[in-house]
């Protein structure tokens, strides 16, 4: 190795993933090395309002005092015993967690797509335990334009053909419907047998932010009840007051018979994800069926447990619900070509460009939004995501929204 300090500069860092890491994603030329709020800056010292937030795992907020305060603390304490013994913080968080969200037990794991797997797994284990179903003959309902993640069970009923391509066999025991579509699901809830689970995202984020119409999740909810079918709902993204509530199917009142967790549980200090249901499904699952090493790690709990307190503490989903209302009705109003459409609800938010999903309009706004100071990232082609951290003031709102029109005015 040379001994000679490398020029700390983007392209320095870009070439260094480019030669040593794997080439599964396709970031935006941009290198950070500071966060702090709702800003990011990156190697050569320029600021910028990030409006990805982590795919909102940052929804309190980059590096938060409070969240930093508690994880620092535990971390010189203790980090991790595994599930081999207790350690003195895990039942507080599960104390803590089940009690705000309203379920029996919790079951924390780590990365969002581990939640999803445990949701599968506690959902055919009920299905074959509490509900009756043949061996290995249980079926879960999903939608169309899904992403709970990309483990090969999860792409095996993705309709994302990046994710699916060259990676089978795929896992059997999934239909999928289209989304937003209550009609598909009683068909298929009246017409097939064995289905045990209907697992969907109240906003499907990863699709471009598609906001299903009022009364979609309150229906589902209530097919699923009179088929004796779990509702599973990822709230991986939309959940913990990212869409204006605490979860997104509480703006419909729904409470899933299996909810799932993630991301800004941490406030976007490591991973921590959950799994949470009442006893008549998550008691499915005995000593040796299902783990994590680090699942309910004590550094794990301490950090969620903050985390969830900063939500709450700071009306983050208030200011959710009114500042994503007011951003919405301003980008609405902006006379450009390129709007297709605004959506979303709270601070999940998204624009649609007036393109093809192959052309690079989008890709081409979004850098020219990196070089007036707004960090954003497309997502299946011409939309793009717009979900800054929740902790953004209506003064820091207004300054993006200037920045939007005039860099969509600067390429049309």
């Amino acid at each position: 190795m040379s001994a000679i300090t490398p020029i700390a500069t983007t392209d320095y860092f870009i070439q260094l993933e480019a030669q040593y890491g794997a080439h599964n994603y396709h970031p935006l030329p941009v290198v950070l090395s500071k966060g702090q709020g709702v800003h990011v800056w990156d190697v050569e010292g320029k600021r910028y309002f990030d409006f990805l937030s982590g795919y909102s795992a940052v929804n309190q907020g980059h590096c938060h005092p409070a969240i930093i305060a508690a994880f620092t603390e535990q971390a010189q304490q203790l980090t991790l015993t595994s599930r081999a013994f207790y350690n003195d913080k895990l039942g507080l968080f599960e104390e803590y967690i089940t009690q705000l969200m309203g379920y029996d037990k919790v079951l924390p794991m780590n990365t969002g797509v581990e939640a999803v797997e445990t949701a599968i797994k506690l959902c055919r284990k009920w299905a074959y335990e509490v509900k009756g179903i043949g061996k290995n003959a249980a079926k879960i309902v999903v939608c169309n334009d899904n992403f709970h993640g990309r483990t090969t069970t999860v792409v095996s009923f993705s309709s994302d053909i990046s994710s699916r391509k060259n990676f089978g066999p795929y896992t059997p025991g999934f239909i999928n419907i289209p989304y937003n579509d209550v009609e598909s699901l009683q068909k298929v809830l009246e017409t097939e047998e064995n289905i045990v689970g209907f697992l969907v995202e109240p906003i499907q984020g990863e699709a471009g932010v598609i906001v299903p119409d009022e009364g979609y999740l309150h229906s589902c909810k209530k097919l699923c009840e009179k088929h004796g079918v779990l509702f599973i709902a990822d709230e991986i993204q939309t959940g913990l007051c990212r869409t204006g509530k605490m979860l997104a199917c509480d703006h419909e009142a729904v409470k899933p018979d299996i909810l799932i967790l993630g991301k800004a549980l941490s406030g976007g200090t490591m991973p921590i994800s959950a799994v949470l249901a009442n006893d008549a499904i998550m008691l499915t699952i005995k000593p040796g069926e299902h783990g994590s090493t680090y699942g309910g790690n004590p550094l794990a709990a301490v950090t969620a447990i903050a985390a969830l307190k900063v939500l709450q503490e700071e009306n983050m989903a208030e200011n959710a619900e009114m500042l994503g209302a007011y951003f919405r009705e301003e980008l609405r109003k902006t006379p450009s070509a390129l709007l297709k459409e605004v959506r979303g609800k709270g601070l999940l938010n998204a624009i649609e460009i007036n393109s093809g999903i192959e052309d690079d309009t989008a890709w081409n706004l979004c850098m020219a939004l990196k070089e007036n100071g707004l960090l954003a990232k497309p997502t299946h082609g011409n939309k793009i995501r717009l979900a800054p951290p929740l902790c953004i003031t209506s003064e820091e709102i207004k300054e993006c929204i200037f920045i939007i029109q005039k860099t969509l005015k600067e390429i049309e």
